[in-house]
């Protein structure tokens, strides 16, 4: 249901990691515009406040820092949430880092997993965490950020393609497994957004993912965060396990 350019999630509750800055922080000011609640996932303590100020009296704010790739801080995040806002009803899984930009040879192995634990054990852990009182109240929509370098693996950025790739089917088996009942699970796969992740690549890096983007521009934040607003709303009803490029032309299959 849209209300104006928005749409309406009054009564709802959402959690967003990596909320704090970036795509995650855009995810959340529109579903605040919409009317959700939010408890807001990141683990930059001081950002995570300058987050809840940006969001200023549109919606109720929590914040807990939580590193995303740990169990324990995951499964106490969850109970944070849920004992200062309430049931879950939305999951954005938006936590990420890109890792180094080089060649497989070269990757270090430390990086490697850290993007993994990031990139992929975090998303997981945040499901395995609020799935069941999803599945318990037959309501949820969870929708992960990926990105169009899990399908086309861009040199250079291995451990980045590999995790995205990994999550596209986390979500596709989740959403199966999810399928009957009132959960839906989906996953977007951006080209390359213009964020605060920039910092983390080198300029050829950014250059190359420019020149495969038909548009010949990146991506915007508040772009990436129209489509979630969807997924995550109640008028995604048949829709599960699935993928939604938007790469300005990038994505062909």
């Amino acid at each position: 249901m849209e209300q104006g350019n928005f749409y309406h999630f009054a009564g709802r509750h959402a959690v967003v990691t990596g909320g704090a800055a970036g795509i995650g922080l855009a995810i959340a000011r529109r579903l605040a515009a919409g009317g959700a609640s939010l408890t807001l996932w990141d683990r930059d303590a001081a950002q995570l406040q300058s987050a809840k100020l940006a969001l200023g009296g549109s919606a109720t704010v929590h914040c807990v820092v939580v590193d995303v790739s740990s169990t324990d801080q995951v499964d106490a995040a969850r109970d944070a949430t849920i004992e200062g806002g309430g049931a879950v009803d939305i999951l954005v899984n938006s936590a990420g880092i890109t890792g180094p930009n080089t060649t497989v040879c070269d990757y270090p192995v430390e990086d490697w997993d850290r993007v993994m634990a990031v990139n992929l054990r975090g998303p997981f852990l945040a499901c395995r965490a609020l799935v069941p009182q999803m599945q318990a109240r037959n309501y949820g929509r969870i929708v992960n950020i990926a990105s169009v370098a899990a399908k086309e693996g861009n040199p250079n950025a291995s451990a980045y393609s590999a995790s995205k790739a990994g999550l596209v089917a986390l979500t596709k088996s989740l959403g199966k497994e999810l399928a009957q009942t009132g959960v839906r699970v989906n996953c977007v796969t951006p080209a390359a957004v213009q964020t605060g992740m920039f910092a983390q690549m080198t300029q050829q890096h950014i250059d190359y993912m420019l020149s495969k983007i038909p548009m010949n521009r990146f991506g915007q934040p508040d772009e990436i965060a129209a489509l979630v607003a969807w997924l995550a709303s109640e008028d995604c009803s048949f829709s599960t396990g699935a993928v939604f490029d938007i790469s300005g032309g990038r994505a062909t299959y």
